[in-house]
């Protein structure tokens, strides 16, 4: 009997330090994934099953470097840039995170707004206000009650994004068929290229990989080189390894119900449009649960988003800002936008295109200190481990320019 025991204990154990990558998989369930996967869907079926699975396994390896390098090194990965470069480039690069942080609340508050206008048909400017405030509430919880008990709530969130998204594949089933012709690599057109270079976009975000370097290291110190340290790296493999599959199932989920119930529909050219076909189609319980997901999405994503917004100013400048201060200055271009009345699925795709510039930011840093003995130790990437990375960053990066340059040009 104290076998069995022993290992239930380690178990749970190891479950007690699972929950940062649930904080940073936030970024991959956000209203940006909601409007690029219902895209993709409608637009060509399951023709893009690929990209979901390619998008999650790539971010899978991004995101556990990111918690490497804080459980390794004790520093987030701005906190890393900033050892690194000169006052200039800080600022520099300090300019380019901010503009993304920026970005990255304009999508989050303009999906809560939509939910919120979906559910309760509030004018979208109220609803983005709401988003705001309740996203401060949230924020509240981690200043003021620790890490953990604002791990729990983003946490149960998740699992009711997960819900939301899930019930319209469970209440229409897919076609197996055309889900596993799916993951055969290729496209169909211009379009098709620019709709996947947007669901890699708006998974793999940058402000994810800043934010989970700071998540590991705040919830676990700087662990002493040996069993310990070795010990956390691998339960922060499975956390990491849940929170995708969870993350990467949600996203599917999106695409499949889309290919499954509003393909080959000609008025579906937004998240409210989808909504209204999806409450024709699947029924009213279906579109409910749909919106609910999405208002789950916007209000955690904002969330998360501020959370590290706050952490790069931090990480980069050394300066902290006043926790309403922040959610204020980061909150205006998102009002402004709804205000201004621009389309609100389009000031979505928008700001996913500006989030891809600050893709390879993120990135070469993160695989180049994560590759560098002398910062690592012996816990330096295996040479295998860096050439993936490596490549990821580079996929990643030249898709990102691709959705850049189609965009801009309209081609």
């Amino acid at each position: 009997m104290a076998e069995p025991r022993s290992r239930f204990v380690r178990a749970r154990s190891a479950m007690v330090l699972l929950g940062p990558a649930f904080v940073a998989a936030i970024a991959y369930v956000d209203p940006g994934n909601v409007a690029s996967n219902i895209s993709a869907g409608a637009q060509f079926g399951y023709l893009l099953v690929w990209v979901i699975v390619m998008a999650n396994v790539m971010a899978g390896l991004v995101q556990f470097l990111s918690a490497k390098l804080g459980l390794v090194t004790g520093m987030s990965l701005p906190e890393a840039v900033r050892d690194k470069a000169s006052r200039r480039v800080r600022l520099a690069y300090w300019g380019q995170a901010e503009t993304v942080a920026m970005a990255t609340d304009l999508a989050e508050v303009v999906g809560g707004a939509i939910a919120l206008n979906l559910l309760f048909g509030l004018p979208l400017l109220v609803g983005g206000v709401i988003t705001g405030i309740v996203s401060l509430f949230l924020l509240l919880i981690q200043n003021r009650r620790g890490q953990q008990p604002f791990e729990r709530v983003i946490i149960g969130l998740l699992a009711v994004i997960a819900i939301g998204f899930l019930a319209s594949v469970f209440i229409s089933p897919p076609s197996v068929s055309g889900t596993i012709g799916g993951l055969v690599p290729r496209f169909d057109g211009t379009e098709s290229v620019l709709l996947a270079a947007a669901m890699i976009g708006a998974t793999v975000m940058p402000h994810a990989v800043y934010l989970h370097s700071g998540l590991a290291r705040d919830r676990h110190g700087r662990p002493d080189a040996g069993p310990q340290r070795s010990r956390l790296l691998r339960v922060t493999k499975y956390d990491v390894g849940l929170a995708m599959l969870l993350a990467g199932t949600v996203n599917l989920a999106m695409l499949l119900m889309a290919a499954n119930t509003l393909r080959g529909r000609d008025d579906v050219d937004s998240i409210e449009t989808a909504h209204a076909a999806v409450n024709e189609v699947l029924g009213p319980a279906a579109g409910l649960l749909l919106a609910v997901g999405l208002l789950a999405s916007g209000l955690a994503s904002t969330s998360v988003g501020a959370y590290a917004g706050a952490m790069i100013m931090q990480g980069l400048l050394h300066r902290k800002v006043p926790l309403l201060a922040r959610r204020v200055i980061t909150l205006i271009p998102a009002l402004a936008i709804l205000a201004l009345g621009v389309d609100p699925t389009r000031a979505l795709i928008i700001s996913q295109v500006v989030l891809s510039f600050g893709i390879p930011f993120a990135l070469i840093p993160l695989v180049r200190f994560t590759s560098d003995r002398t910062l690592m130790g012996a816990d330096v990437n295996h040479r295998v481990t860096t050439g993936l990375a490596w490549l990821v960053a580079a996929i990643i990066s030249a898709l990102n320019v691709a959705l850049i340059y189609l965009t801009v040009t309209g081609s």
